[in-house]
């Protein structure tokens, strides 16, 4: 698999954020096979396929549209602590909300409650902000992951509507990038 290019890692106090690399598939297979981490994102735990075409879908997602998912390592430990990013998946959902980058975040069972996802999407929307021209981002959450609701709200999301995927609600959370906020207020 080719390097990641350095300019998309990023530091933060506690993280090492990376695009995944090939030896983080055992990680993230681990993570996705682990019902108490999907219980708010999936029907059901995620098989070794599904989590080997997500790898190849978040590097694809680098490579194409020059943003994606990055692995998060603890700097101390070098642990996989879970996966931050951005990703257009071509959702079916009405309205619809492709071409604007999907944030997403999902952290192993061990690493929850530690302000991980938090200092990890702080990282990843600064960066998004500064590398990309993207005025507006959209998280989908379901309405029982209170902990993401709580995480969005703190990142700057919004609550723009109810909608369903999958045949179950979804929250549309929406956020304006900062940079967007900016120009808007000198216009």
């Amino acid at each position: 698999m080719p390097a990641a290019n350095a300019s998309q890692s990023i530091e933060t106090a506690r993280l090492l954020l990376r695009p995944h690399e090939l030896t983080d598939f055992s990680n993230v297979r681990d993570m996705w096979a682990d019902p108490w981490v999907v219980q708010h994102i999936f029907d059901r735990v995620q098989t070794e396929a599904d989590s080997w075409s997500r790898l190849l879908r978040y590097r694809g997602h680098w490579d194409l549209l020059g943003y994606g998912y990055w692995a998060v390592i603890n700097r101390e430990s070098r642990a996989f602590l879970g996966e931050v990013g951005f990703a257009d998946y071509r959702r079916e959902i009405e309205p619809p909300f492709s071409g604007r980058p999907e944030a997403g975040w999902v952290m192993a069972a061990h690493a929850h409650g530690q302000g991980f996802a938090r200092e990890a999407m702080d990282a990843a929307l600064d960066w998004l902000e500064t590398n990309m021209d993207a005025p507006r981002t959209v998280a989908m959450i379901t309405p029982e992951n209170t902990n993401s609701i709580r995480l969005a709200k703190a990142l700057g999301y919004e609550l723009t509507r109810t909608s369903v995927y999958n045949c179950n609600a979804r929250l549309i959370f929406e956020r304006v990038c900062q940079s967007s906020q900016t120009s808007n207020s000198e216009s």
